[in-house]
């Protein structure tokens, strides 16, 4: 696909997703032809997606798709799949009925489960990841909206120096995350999937501590965006291993393995 069919379907994803969520969107993205894209070009419909999701604060099952297409089922399907989560803990998204979403799970319509059995995670833990990646830009941009505007001492807060610091660092953590999910094919995909995950999550919640803190008392309030992101992060950041999981369990592999793979070739 050329750059300007794929910043045409940006447009296209971007103004459904903005119009859209839960089962709703789900029926949209079937009409814009998900299945195809999941099943010809997967290394540019799950980035893009997914990054779309976290950006624009909104929903859909696709998650579960990715993994029926990972392991060699139907895309679409209505299966109920467990997923990880954090603390040992099993999730089941609904893709049924959108009112059945626990809600302290970040408005997802996700069901907890008492156990789960085996599956395939390594690309869903890559598309988890793009989506915290876009959760994080979402909040950075609010957060930079809101530092260029808030006057303090007579000049916008954008010009002092802690926040400067909060909002690079921001930057930084959501770019590392980035490069992470971009490496090419390497040797050990599935360990590439979980650093990768895991650097997403921890990019993300540096976004959601920092952009709290620039935000200050109006990012705490129902009015304004940020609450809706750093719930989802909070969860996300969950599914499938937190960030803090999934990196004590690369270091005990590595520990086992007494060496490091070679990741990506600089």
């Amino acid at each position: 696909m050329d750059r300007q069919s794929l910043d045409m379907l940006e447009a296209s994803l971007r103004k459904t997703m903005l119009t859209a969520s839960g089962p709703d969107l789900d029926a949209a993205l079937t009409e814009l032809g998900w299945a195809e894209m999941l099943t010809d070009m997967p290394e540019t419909a799950v980035p893009l997606v997914f990054r779309l999701l976290g950006e624009t604060g909104s929903h859909a099952s696709v998650l579960v798709d990715v993994v029926l297409h990972a392991t060699g089922n139907t895309i679409g399907d209505t299966v109920e799949l467990p997923l990880p989560y954090a603390g040992n803990a099993w999730v089941v998204w609904d893709r049924i009925s959108a009112q059945s979403a626990d809600p302290t799970l970040g408005g997802l319509p996700l069901r907890r489960e008492e156990e789960g059995y085996p599956i395939r995670v390594a690309e869903a833990r890559m598309a988890v990841g793009w989506w915290l990646v876009g959760s994080a830009r979402a909040m950075l941009t609010l957060a930079c909206r809101h530092a260029k505007d808030r006057v303090q001492f007579g000049r916008p807060i954008a010009q002092f120096q802690a926040v400067r610091h909060r909002l690079a660092e921001t930057l930084v953590a959501i770019e590392g995350a980035e490069a992470t999910l971009t490496l090419p094919g390497s040797e050990n995909p599935d360990l590439n999937a979980l650093l990768a995950k895991a650097a997403a999550g921890k990019a993300a919640l540096t976004a959601a501590r920092n952009c709290q803190q620039v935000l200050a008392g109006i990012g705490f309030t129902a009015e304004h965006d940020l609450h809706i992101h750093v719930k989802r992060t909070l969860v996300l950041d969950g599914l499938l291993g937190s960030s803090r999981e999934l990196t004590r369990r690369a270091g005990a592999g590595l520990r086992a393995r007494g060496s490091a793979p070679r990741l990506a070739n600089l």
